[in-house]
């Protein structure tokens, strides 16, 4: 279906700026991540945030460091730079200015 496609491809272009956000609150690894992401409905599977991960942290947009787990191996846990921070900033901007410019189109068409 068109729709689910649409979907698929808004999906993808925010997840990024979703991980920075989940970030921005506290340190997680990355499984946490996926759990979180999940459960808001953005269906990330693990396949889908550690190659991410690996990239956020390639453009130094997030920072990592292995702790030791109570449950099991240590864990790589992922946190918002600085740079990441800014990036997200600039993101949420351009994103409430989307979100009304779409919203005021679909609106528009919804009331004919």
């Amino acid at each position: 279906m068109a729709t689910d496609r649409a979907v698929t491809q808004l999906r993808r272009g925010v997840l990024e700026y979703c991980v920075l956000a989940l970030l921005s609150d506290e340190e997680r690894y990355g499984y946490d991540l996926v759990v979180e992401l999940s459960a808001a409905g953005l269906v990330a599977s693990e396949g889908t945030i550690y190659p991410l991960l690996s990239r956020l942290r390639k453009d130094e947009l997030v920072s990592t460091v292995w702790r030791e787990s109570p449950t099991g191996p240590p864990r790589r846990y992922y946190a918002l730079t600085r740079h990441g921070g800014a990036v997200l900033d600039d993101f949420v901007r351009s994103w409430t200015t989307f979100k009304l410019s779409v919203d005021h189109i679909l609106t528009r068409e919804a009331q004919k």
